[in-house]
């Protein structure tokens, strides 16, 4: 019923002149979404205070309730029409009037990690742009037929909400850097093992994949205290993001997924100066897949001591810089990084050899970023010791990744399986960083174990082939002789 009721809502959105693309109809779903998740969620808070005799004081103040604002109900239960805004009401309560109360809770908010600092985050950043106010009294009741009451409905929304994130990167243009394959990223995550108390960062967040995944993987490993619940929840979880719609969608997909105020920033990562990252701003835990490919400004690259263009070479840095001692990271990079001979390269690579241990090196084929040609690698490494060896695994496939066949977790389990004792196999081999050039660190991906098959064949079988090759050209001959 779900699905339905999403492809129902694009169909709406595709009518709409305000609305161009499948960026834009994440983005004008998202937030009518998080209005009516926030109604449920003000439901199960006023019933909680119920059971234990106390009273609930609602977030959003009478008027701008969904219940009255978006679907007034009358006595049978449903749409209200006479009381319903449509049309031109319908926008201009919206843009006039709705959206300026909500931005309001920015400043109003006890702290930045309350659902009331997300409303006015969220409501800050982005606008109504569905033009129509017909058009949005469709979405509006459609979105009303969905429910966020239970864990199942909870959970069925948040891999809706996923699904539609990976259709807005297999749309193409900029689409694609908001998803990371899933199979991929829950990989990743079970080979860094992060455990409750840890603090996990994405400095690059996008819509939020790693730290979702995250948050399942820590919510499923142990019967929870409430004292663990509340951790996770509140101080296991911190993200940056740059671009306003990945940054809403990371929001909401994180929210679906069932952290209630995530605590992500929209702000430029790279922005930061290294050098004023002190002991108190670091990590337990980096999981990210950074965008390359960027080029960053002179004034971005001061904030660095490696100064490079390369975004992904910046975020690489970063990444070393905000890491505790000790801490464990897993960050996918272009494989170029491995090889790349330009002194920023090289230098990157030297630092990241000196100062983590960088004990494994995944290969990915192409075409695991669907609709990106790129090659890529994960790194893993732990900070606070130089690395003596790297384990690489090259993934292999009998078939060719694409969008209508994408990576899965079964593609991954041997390298899973191997990686807990650095096994060799043919896939896998360790290199000794002593053994590679010391004037440029090269890390290339040579596999040594994997051996081309060639095939000999028996001399019978050739003499027969020439045999056969012997009679057909006398057939052909023949047949031209018949000819002449």
């Amino acid at each position: 019923m779900f699905e339905q009721t999403f492809k129902n809502i694009d169909d709406i959105l595709h009518k709409d002149a305000g609305c161009g693309s499948e960026l834009d109809y994440v983005e004008q779903t998202s937030w009518i979404l998080f209005l009516k998740y926030l109604d449920d969620l003000e439901k199960d808070r006023a019933t909680a205070a119920e059971l234990t005799g106390k009273t609930y004081t609602p977030i959003i103040d009478k008027d701008y309730q969904w219940t009255v604002w978006a679907m007034p109900k009358g006595k049978d239960g449903k749409l209200d029409h006479h009381n319903a805004l449509t049309g031109d009401d319908l926008t201009d309560f919206v843009n006039n009037k709705l959206f300026p109360f909500l931005k309001k809770f920015k400043q109003s908010a006890d702290s930045a990690d309350t659902i009331e600092y997300k409303i006015g985050e969220i409501f800050s950043e982005l606008k109504n742009r569905i033009q129509s106010g017909y058009n949005l009294r469709e979405v509006i009741n459609r979105i009303d037929e969905l429910r966020f009451r239970t864990h199942a409905e909870k959970h069925e929304m948040s891999h809706l909400y996923e699904d539609k994130i990976k259709n807005m990167g297999n749309a193409g243009r900029n689409g694609g850097e908001y998803y990371t394959p899933r199979p991929l990223i829950t990989t990743i995550v079970k080979v860094v093992a992060p455990k409750i108390g840890d603090k996990i960062y994405d400095g690059a967040v996008g819509s939020a994949g790693f730290l979702c995944e995250a948050f399942d993987y820590l919510k499923n490993s142990k019967s929870l205290s409430t004292k663990e619940t509340e951790i996770l929840q509140k101080h296991t979880f911190y993200g940056k993001e740059k671009k306003s719609l990945a940054y809403i969608i990371g929001i909401m997909n994180m929210i679906l997924h069932g952290v209630e105020a995530p605590n992500i920033i929209h702000t430029n990562t790279l922005a930061e100066n290294l050098a004023d990252i002190q002991e108190k701003d670091r990590y337990d835990v980096v999981l990210a897949n950074p965008p390359f490919g960027g080029k960053e400004r002179a004034e971005v690259q001061q904030n660095f001591p490696i100064k490079t263009g390369e975004t992904a070479s910046l975020f690489l840095q970063h990444f070393i810089k905000i890491l505790k001692a000790g801490g464990k990271a897993g960050v996918v990079i272009k494989n170029t990084f491995l090889s790349n001979t330009d002194n920023a390269t090289v230098a990157i690579r030297k630092t990241l050899l000196e100062n983590c241990n960088l004990h494994t090196v995944l290969d990915l084929p192409g075409g695991t970023f669907t609709g990106a040609g790129v090659k890529t690698v994960v790194l893993f490494f732990e900070k606070g010791k130089a690395t003596q060896k790297v384990w690489f695994y090259q993934l292999n496939l009998d078939r060719n990744l694409g969008k209508t066949n994408p990576l899965n977790e079964n593609d991954l389990a041997e390298f899973v399986e191997l990686q807990k004792t650095f096994a060799d196999s043919e896939n896998s081999w360790t290199v000794n960083v002593k053994d590679i050039d010391q004037s440029t660190f090269d890390l290339s991906v040579k596999n040594p174990n994997k051996r081309e098959e060639v095939t000999l064949r028996q001399p019978q079988a050739i003499l027969e082939e020439m045999k056969a090759l012997d009679e057909e050209s006398a057939e052909i001959l023949n047949s031209i002789l018949e000819l002449l």
